[in-house]
């Protein structure tokens, strides 16, 4: 009865202290209903409160022999130490056996990134003639224009729109607004939206905020944006895992190719640390090597 208590109070403190989105409080969550099930599999009959090091190692072998990749351990292993941290700050233990979890390594998997190219092609294959056309083709252009992630997309507000002074308004993870500049070719794109297809829709109470709705005058999902592209990415004939990260990705990784500095990008990523940001510079070898060559006394 206590870990239901326990668990009711880390997702309050999740939510109202840390100011998690729901889909992180939800996954943190899990992690813990995870070794619930654990104790309750192996016959623990102590709360996770009492629980030592050797069982959380336990718990962690377990879930490994049941196939979960290294990357889902060492997410997960982050949960169990943030939900110890809330016990400790709530003065429920006064010391976390979980400190101590070594996380397996990962190694960093590179996502895919297109070319300028590839987005160009898929932006052209949207069929403007369609009623969802112009938005469709202002979603992508401003998912590469500016960086977004999908929910920062699809939460995107009219009053977030500030093209006098050319940057939008995005409310990212834990609910932090940034700025982030806007182009003109997606801040044209999104005025083509709103005036031939946004102004003619019926929107329904709730949405009147919303940039980019659905047909219903609602705001989109977040698989809704991933269906619109795996279609474009089907009809182009790209090989390649795209999402709309594929975008943000492309999007810092161009900027830091042209020679953005990487605090910049930083900032209008909303990466709290500039280590998050570093995945961003994975130049290709022949961008490395043209630059060596232009730039390095012994090359030229």
């Amino acid at each position: 009865m206590n870990d239901i208590i326990f668990l009711k109070g880390f997702r309050s403190y999740l939510k109202l202290e840390k100011s998690l989105s729901d889909n992180s409080v939800q996954a943190y969550c899990h992690d813990i209903e995870k070794l619930i099930q654990y104790t309750d599999y192996h016959h623990i009959e102590i709360p996770l409160s009492k629980l030592t090091l050797k069982e959380l190692q336990g718990f962690i072998r377990w879930v490994a022999e049941l196939g979960m990749t290294a990357t889902s351990q060492a997410r997960m292993i982050s949960g169990i130490k943030a939900f110890y941290k809330y016990l400790l700050l709530e003065n429920i233990i006064s010391q976390s056996p979980a400190e101590l979890i070594d996380a397996p390594k990962t190694g960093r998997k590179l996502p895919d990134t297109l070319s300028v190219a590839e987005i160009d092609t898929l932006i052209s294959l949207i069929d403007l003639s369609k009623a969802d056309g112009h938005r469709n083709k202002a979603i992508l252009e401003t998912l590469y224009g500016c960086g977004l992630r999908v929910s920062e997309l699809v939460n995107l507000k009219m009053t977030g729109l500030h093209f006098n002074e050319n940057y939008i308004k995005v409310t990212g993870k834990g609910n932090k607004e940034r700025i982030v500049p806007v182009g003109h070719v997606a801040e044209n794109q999104i005025k083509i939206y709103i005036e031939s297809c946004r102004n003619h829709i019926p929107v329904k109470k709730g949405s009147e905020d919303i940039l980019f709705l659905n047909r219903r005058g609602s705001k989109l999902s977040r698989v809704m944006i991933f269906m619109i592209i795996k279609s474009l990415v089907e009809k182009a004939g790209i090989r390649k895992k795209i999402s709309p990260h594929t975008f943000r990705h492309s999007f810092a990784t161009h900027l830091v190719e042209g020679g953005a500095d990487l605090r910049a990008v930083q900032e209008m990523l909303g990466h709290e640390s500039i280590t998050t940001t570093e995945i961003y510079t994975h130049l290709d070898r022949t961008f490395l090597r043209d630059t060596i060559i232009r730039f390095h006394p012994r090359f030229k």
